[in-house]
């Protein structure tokens, strides 16, 4: 089994409860990251008729957030596509969003044509593809010119503030305990830090959507730096 397998295998086993822990884990605080991701992304687009998919969808989370942020700010949406490669997550997902679309797909292989989104989003999933370069170039393919990739992550911090070594430990020490707990997995919850520690850190993140034809917009972290949002337009 690949790597790639075994996250994804990962993800099925924690699916029915993936949602709990993440509201306990973030104290719901992921929920203000996800609507300051929808409103800033929706300023940055001219047409009101769009077409978004939500990459790495896992339950279908922030599909709810474009939907409802859309509706708050009147912005017709033409559809919402979520995409994960864990049917696990996806099952979860449709029953919690029957009235939306999922396909079970890879974030290199969108089942999408060439220039048919205005947004692509992906939440806390981009950390967990092995060959992320060819998804941002998928991503590229998929997004019409001018459309936007939307990116929540936990990013490495390479030089740590005091806060930020609070939120270190917190993510070595605390959630991982927790996440088992509530999973009955701990290994996927170690997982979590483990995977942030090996991951990229924004300077490294916003070369690489540089690399792949995509302009960066806007970059924040919020909440001790715990999260990090990416907003970057096809070229």
């Amino acid at each position: 089994m690949t790597k790639q397998e075994k996250i994804v295998s990962m993800f099925n086993d924690i699916a029915p409860t993936y949602d709990r822990a993440n509201r306990v884990l973030s104290m719901g605080v992921d929920t203000i990251w996800r609507k300051k991701a929808c409103n800033l992304a929706f300023g940055y687009c001219d047409d009101n008729a769009l077409s978004i998919v939500d990459v790495a969808c896992g339950t279908g989370d922030m599909m709810g957030y474009w939907k409802r942020i859309a509706d708050e700010n009147k912005i017709h949406i033409d559809e919402i596509i979520g995409i994960d490669p864990s049917d696990g997550m996806v099952g979860v997902g449709r029953e919690k969003f029957p009235q939306m679309s999922f396909y079970i797909a890879p974030a290199t292989a969108l089942p999408r044509e060439n220039g048919s989104a205005d947004i692509i989003s992906i939440s806390y999933g981009i950390r967990n593809v092995m060959e992320r370069q060819a998804a941002f170039l998928e991503f590229n393919r998929v997004l019409k010119t001018g459309g936007l990739v939307v990116i929540l992550e936990f990013m490495k911090n390479e030089n740590p503030s005091p806060l930020g070594k609070v939120r270190d430990w917190y993510m070595n020490n605390v959630l991982p305990r927790i996440g088992g707990l509530i999973s009955n997995n701990y290994e996927a919850y170690r997982y979590l830090p483990d995977s942030i520690e090996g991951f990229l850190s924004i300077g490294k993140m916003a070369q690489e959507l540089e690399e792949a034809e995509f302009e960066i917009l806007y970059t924040k972290s919020f909440s001790m730096d715990i999260s990090t949002l990416m907003i970057a337009r096809k070229k």
